[in-house]
Order: C-alpha cells, then structure tokens, then sequence
C-alpha cells in the first residue's frame, strides 16, 4: 500500500526509503458501505524502535450486501517528518450484533509525525494483492506519532560491480538511526526479489539478522537484472524496506562516423552515417568541427535510430581539409568519441 521502490542503478551503500502507493482498487469508493463514524481510542502515541504501539479504531456504519465483511482504515499523514506516508489498520471485524467494526492500527516508528483518518475501505486487504475496492471518504480524528530511534537499513554489494550472470552476496545492516548502533536483538526481516519487493507477502516469509542486524544473503546470476530488498514486515504492510538494482558494468560506446563524400563544395550539405554500439535510440549525437588547433565546436546535431544507426550533416565552409568527428555525450553509457575524419571543401 505504502511503498513505491525506487530502482537506483548503482549502490554499494543505501539506506531506508519510503514512499507513497495508491491501494490496489476499483474505480470508486464500495457503494454499498455506509459510515457513521470513525474513532480512534487515542489521539498521541510514542513509539520506538522496531515497536508497534496499537491504537484502537472503531467505525460506525452498514454494509448491505454481507454484514459480516471485514474493514479497513485508512489513515494519512497531515505532518511531521517522518518516513511513512500512511496508516492501515488490521482487517476489522464486524463486532456481533452491533453496527460497528473495531480492531486495531498498528503504528510504527517510523509513522513519526501527525496522521488523519481519511476513510475506510471494504476487505479483507490480503498481502501482496491489497484490497479489492478503494476507501469509502470519511474525514475522522487525528493521531500524532512520536516516533523514535527509527530503523535504517544499509546494503553493501559484492563485488560492487557485478558482471552479467556472475553470483553475488549483499550484506544487510538494520540499525538505529538515532545512534548508528545495532538494536542488540535478532530483527525479523524478509529479502526479497522482483515483484515480491513490491507485493508484499506478509509475516510469514521471513530470515533472521544476527544480534548486530546483519544478514547475508547469496543471490545467482540469474537475479542480477531484478529488484533486490529487505523489508520490515508489519501487519497488515511492512513498516519500512530499501530497495535497489546492483551495479552494472559500463561498457564505453562503439561510435563510427562515415561521409557520404570526402570533397564537396563549400556550403553544400554533406551527410555523416555512422554506427553507435550500447547506446539507446534516441540518445543524441552531436558532429564536430575542429576550429584552430584544439578547439572541437558542434557544427550538426542528429540521434540514434532503433538501428543504432544515426546521420549528422557536415556543410565544409571553406576549400581545404576541415576535419570532423562524432560526439555522443553520456546518456545511458559513458561518453565517447568517433575517430576524427576529413573533407575537403572545394
């Protein structure tokens, strides 16, 4: 629900990161749920940690179709600093005999700062598929979070470059951001790849740091193209995660730089073809001139094609042996240059 994982092209070192999701959804809000109200049995808690501080929710309303469905509660964040940028209750039960759900919010530390009930939704929301339908609007009270000691996590990659389908290992560090120190105990954590770092499993799926908060994992070759993470689990969401992509080698682009002709008029066009390996289409490529001895001005500017193939126009300005060569500046690759060649403006 919370998460959207940011995919950094290389780092050895990370730390945690958070960001906002929209629920998985219908269209619109359950019509046939109807709230009366939504309370909350506090309106502050301290939290530190790796700690959850629960505070009970109770919402008030109908649901038609089938009066025992399950709810949840949805909670934004209006302010403050910290990292979590919304709330979700546990699913909620149908309390007997009663108009009314209740059960509980399970705040993190890392909710740290203030949240405003926003609305509730029709479930059970399932881990790794969220929930079926989108909150029911309700504008209920506010909660502040005091959120301390908050979990960082760290990775660091080995080899930091890791070539195309060689094994490699991460070790994964959660520490106390507050004093840069382990927690002293075993942390629950889940390391996941791909679409699990997204879908979030639950509880279950889970490995274990050492007293220090470091777990080392082996990964094959095979994963090295997908999402790597560690995420805290929580209920019903994690409570935090770092997320990245190891390190790639950079291979430096192959360019060629061909002339149509290698003598023409002064102040006629002159196409340049030429060929650019490990550069993307669309990266653009730019034909030089060299003015006096050391200065390369550019005097034409085109883009590599699906092809990998590009044209740039050279336009000699006076009679003699003007050179040229091809830029490609850095795009998804290192920069690189063409060897320079020469036409004769006549």
């Amino acid at each position: 629900m919370k998460r959207v994982l940011s995919a950094l092209l290389a780092v050895p070192i990370a730390a945690l990161g958070f960001a906002a999701a929209p629920l998985a959804a219908h269209a619109s809000p359950d019509p046939d749920l109807k709230i009366t109200s939504i309370t909350l049995n506090k309106t502050a808690v301290a939290v530190s940690g790796l700690n959850t501080v629960p505070v009970t929710v109770t919402v008030k309303g109908s649901y038609a179709p089938e009066p025992t469905t399950t709810l949840n509660v949805v909670l934004e964040r209006t302010g403050g600093t910290g990292m979590d940028p919304s709330l979700l209750s546990t699913n909620l039960v149908r309390n007997e005999g009663a108009g009314s759900w209740s059960g509980s919010v399970l705040v993190p530390s890392t909710a740290n700062g203030t949240f405003k009930v926003t609305g509730a939704q029709t479930g059970p929301y399932f881990p790794g598929s969220g929930s079926m339908t989108t909150p029911t609007p309700y504008s209920g009270p506010t909660l502040t979070v005091t959120g301390t000691h908050q979990p960082r996590i760290s990775a660091s990659v080995s080899p930091k470059v890791v070539p195309r389908n060689a094994p490699y290992t991460i070790k994964w560090a959660v520490t106390d951001a507050q004093t840069g120190k382990p927690y002293g105990t075993r942390v629950r954590v889940a390391l996941e790849n791909d679409n699990l770092c997204v879908e979030y499993m639950g509880p279950g799926y889970t490995n274990l740091t050492d007293v220090n908060g470091v777990v080392t994992k082996s990964y094959p070759g095979s994963l090295g193209d997908y999402l790597n993470c560690l995420l805290l689990p929580g209920n019903p969401d994690t409570t935090g995660w770092l997320s990245f992509f190891v390190a790639r080698p950079v291979t430096k682009p192959t360019v060629t730089a061909v002339p149509s002709r290698t003598s023409a008029p002064v102040g006629s066009i002159v196409p340049v073809n030429g060929a650019v390996h490990t550069v993307a289409s669309g990266c653009k490529v730019y034909l030089q001139r060299l003015y006096g001895a050391t200065q390369w001005r550019t005097v034409s500017t085109g883009q590599v094609r699906s092809s990998w193939r590009y044209t740039v126009n050279a336009q000699p300005a006076y009679k003699g042996s003007i050179p040229y060569r091809s830029y490609v500046p850095a795009c998804n690759s290192i920069a690189a240059f063409s060897k320079a060649f020469s036409i004769r403006g006549t």
